[in-house]
């Protein structure tokens, strides 16, 4: 599956990309990560602190999937909101989610800062904008549930807008403690620190076929095969071409990123941004001081990404900042991209075991949040290794029935 089209900013922002040698013989392991992006880095960087066995395979190179569209936006809320999480799960599963979204971006932005100081995640706050007059009721509900379950936000009316951004909206949502980073930096870091603990890294090498056992499962790449005693699949959308989730679906992703700006006087605290409508329209900007804006999503026809159309889509989403930023209305798009995107019926990543895999855990961190699905479910699968039970990983079974999000 192509997973994006265009051209895309992050592999410019680091030095030479390392790269890793093909499988070239039979190797055995505690453990094996099959895909390299943000999902398979975290996990592997998590069980090589451990001290076990890890070797981690990648088809094509590291970070060449969703991590170069991935916009890098840390945020615990989700894109179906707290309210209506309780609304189909009830309050404690609700909460008990968010919660768990909430520390898990904690120790996300704590792991990224001690990796390198060039990583350390930016903190942000984020503006949750009311599209319509119709959504200020709702986004007002969503508030009280909050501020209600201890999470930091403010409300903000429409006078609240005025000498903080040129545009203004009938209100909002300003929540503190979010962040942004570098999705395809951060991969990269993760799995250079991970191999001076032992991990092994394959570039090249797809996985092909497998045999269950036991104790274990066999994965073949080509002619050469791994043993290993567990299996984390972290491929990302691409999980969907090997065991089709009932409760998933895929959608195509746009992306542009600006020129860099002369200064950010009318952007409050240069906090990241989104609004109540779907598909919605979100904003950041880069340490260089561009502009990042992505959205627009439309349905993916045959799980094919049209190439070509993240130009015309570029293009919108430029017309999109220079409303609502005039004073930037001379800036041009630098690079664009259009991706593939997975979401959830229920809102719910996917996290776990499946009855026809055994010893194999899955990480399906679909969403909005992905990033932040990916490191909870990351330290969740890794606990499990380690003999830690999770009882709240039955939250994210990908046996489980899902709803249709209200």
């Amino acid at each position: 599956m192509k997973l994006h089209s265009g051209e895309h900013v992050w592999p410019r922002t680091i030095g030479p990309v390392p790269d890793y040698p093909a499988l070239g013989q039979d190797i055995s392991c505690d453990c094996l990560i099959i895909g390299g992006g943000i999902s398979g880095a975290l996990c592997a960087h998590l069980l090589t602190d451990l001290g076990m066995n890890i070797v981690l395979a990648e088809k094509n190179e590291i970070g060449s999937g969703s991590t170069l569209a991935n916009t890098g936006i840390l945020q615990y809320a989700n894109d179906k909101t707290l309210t209506s999480f309780i609304h189909t799960f009830g309050e404690e599963t609700a909460v008990h989610f968010y919660r768990l979204c909430r520390d898990a971006l904690v120790r996300l932005k704590e792991l990224g800062g001690k990796l390198h100081p060039d990583l350390l995640p930016k903190e942000r706050s984020s503006l949750y904008m009311a599209s319509t007059a119709e959504d200020v009721s709702m986004l007002r509900e969503e508030y009280e549930n909050l501020k209600k379950y201890g999470f930091q936000v403010d409300w903000w009316n429409e006078e609240d807008f005025s000498g903080r951004f040129p545009f203004r909206r009938l209100g909002a949502i300003y929540t503190q403690g979010d962040a942004e980073i570098n999705p395809f930096a951060l991969v990269h870091e993760l799995l250079k620190k991970a191999t001076t603990k032992g991990l092994q890294i394959y570039e090249h090498t797809p996985i092909t076929g497998w045999i269950f056992h036991s104790d274990g499962v066999s994965c073949r790449s080509g002619q050469r095969v791994i043993r290993a005693k567990h299996v984390i699949v972290a491929t990302g959308y691409e999980t969907q071409l090997l065991k089709r989730e009932p409760g998933a679906y895929l959608t195509s992703t746009y992306a542009v990123v600006t020129e860099p700006a002369n200064h950010f006087k009318d952007w409050h605290e240069r906090c990241l941004i989104w609004e109540t409508a779907r598909p919605y329209l979100y904003m950041r900007t880069t340490p260089d001081g561009r502009i990042m804006a992505g959205g627009l999503d439309e349905p993916l026809t045959g799980n094919v990404l049209k190439e070509g159309r993240e130009i015309k889509k570029g293009q919108e989403l430029l017309e999109l900042i220079h409303n609502m930023f005039p004073e930037k209305s001379g800036l041009r798009a630098a690079y664009s991209w259009g991706a593939v995107f997975g979401e959830t019926r229920d809102g719910l990543p996917y996290i776990g075991t499946h009855p026809d895999y055994p010893h194999c855990f899955f990480l399906e961190g679909y969403g909005g949040n992905g990033t932040v699905c990916s490191m909870l479910a990351a330290e969740m699968i890794t606990d499990v290794l380690a003999g830690k039970p999770r009882s709240d990983m039955e939250l994210f079974a990908l046996t489980r029935s899902t709803k249709p999000a209200p």
